[in-house]
């Protein structure tokens, strides 16, 4: 089932998601909508935050980045990125590699909006995935900058927080019309749900 994304502004966004404390069939029912809803709008990473739901779970599928390579090791095993997508992690800890390079990012939440962000050229993570099973993933490339963009979802953090200040000043007007937007949309929201109540 496709989920609805909430876009910038939206209060959730800015919340730490809780630990998950127990894998059961809601968080993987969660996760699988998470996959489908994130390939319907041609994301690379979708967070559990960005889906209106405050928990440490992200879901993230490079396979059809061509042009920005990754690397990976599941485990200590070197393993092809795109035999091992979609990735599921939940409860994720992630350690930056010291090296940092610039690169383009969008985000799902703030449809048409890019902009150069300094990450980490490697990460190693360490999470759960859906049987619970204890994996450690280390990665480079585009995989390491989405794991790093992925994971700042789940503590309130967005991509327009690492932008330089004239990059966002350049930007100011767009989400300023992106705000505005989902302010209408929340009022929207709430009209409808009064409705249906009455």
């Amino acid at each position: 089932m496709r989920l609805s994304i909430l876009q910038y502004c939206d209060p959730i966004l800015r919340a730490k998601g809780k630990h998950i404390e127990k894998i059961d069939n809601r968080i993987r029912e969660l996760a699988q909508n998470m996959i489908e809803t994130m390939h319907a709008a041609n994301g690379v990473g979708l967070a559990a935050p960005q889906v209106g739901e405050s928990l440490q779970l992200t879901v993230l599928d490079v396979s059809q980045v061509e042009d920005r390579p990754s690397t990976m090791e599941l485990n200590g095993e070197n393993t092809d990125p795109q035999s091992a997508m979609p990735l599921v992690l939940i409860n994720p800890e992630i350690d930056l590699g010291s090296e940092t390079e610039m690169g383009t990012e969008g985000c799902l939440s703030f449809p048409e909006i890019t902009g150069e962000i300094e990450r980490a050229k490697s990460v190693t993570v360490r999470a759960q995935n859906l049987d619970g099973e204890a994996i450690e993933i280390e990665a480079t490339g585009f995989l390491a900058r989405a794991i790093q963009h992925e994971v700042d979802h789940l503590n309130g953090i967005l991509f327009i927080d690492r932008m330089s200040s004239a990059a966002k000043t350049s930007l100011s007007s767009k989400l300023k019309r992106l705000q505005k937007e989902t302010q209408r949309g929340a009022k929207h929201r709430q009209h409808a749900v009064a409705e249906t109540t009455l």
